[in-house]
């Protein structure tokens, strides 16, 4: 014969619905804003000091010393000019967008051996509209149809 359970069993530990202290349920939410932010905080760092060392190490794809001098600092100035830019932003998807765009413009530079992004060239009216909107429907698909390493290269040049 099995022993009688008492209800004590089938209580839980703690309370649960709600009847739940809805700060608990703030607390896990700001405790997971804060572990991502740092996640994301120390991710940036690591691509900032990966630009650094990278302009440490730039070499000119011609060779010349005033080339390299000046490769490295566009680099360097145009690392500063984009992070200064995005330092008080707080929405995760703006900063996500920002790492890889970061990301692309580092492979891309060490791939061509170009420090500079590389230029999409369209023409004005090159892309069809999906209804005949004229200018605006254009200027939106240009700006939908940039690439990830140029988002934020018109915006400071």
């Amino acid at each position: 014969m099995l022993p009688q359970r008492s209800s004590r069993w089938f209580s839980p530990a703690w309370p649960t619905g709600p009847a739940r202290p809805s700060s608990v349920a703030a607390q896990l939410s700001s405790r997971h804003r804060l572990l991502l932010a740092r996640a994301t905080r120390q991710e940036v760092l690591g691509l900032y000091r990966r630009i650094f060392r990278l302009a440490r190490k730039w070499q000119a794809a011609s060779g010349q010393m005033e080339d390299t001098i000046k490769e490295k600092q566009y680099i360097l100035n145009e690392a500063r000019t984009l992070f200064q830019k995005n330092k008080n932003l707080t929405d995760t998807d703006q900063i996500k967008q920002c790492i890889d765009e970061c990301t692309a413009r580092i492979e891309i530079g060490l791939h061509y051996q170009i420090p500079y992004p590389r230029p999409i060239h369209l023409p004005p009216m090159g892309l069809t509209p999906l209804r005949g909107r004229g200018l605006r429907s254009q200027e939106k698909l240009r700006k939908l149809s940039k690439p990830v390493y140029l988002k934020s290269h018109d915006e400071i040049s």
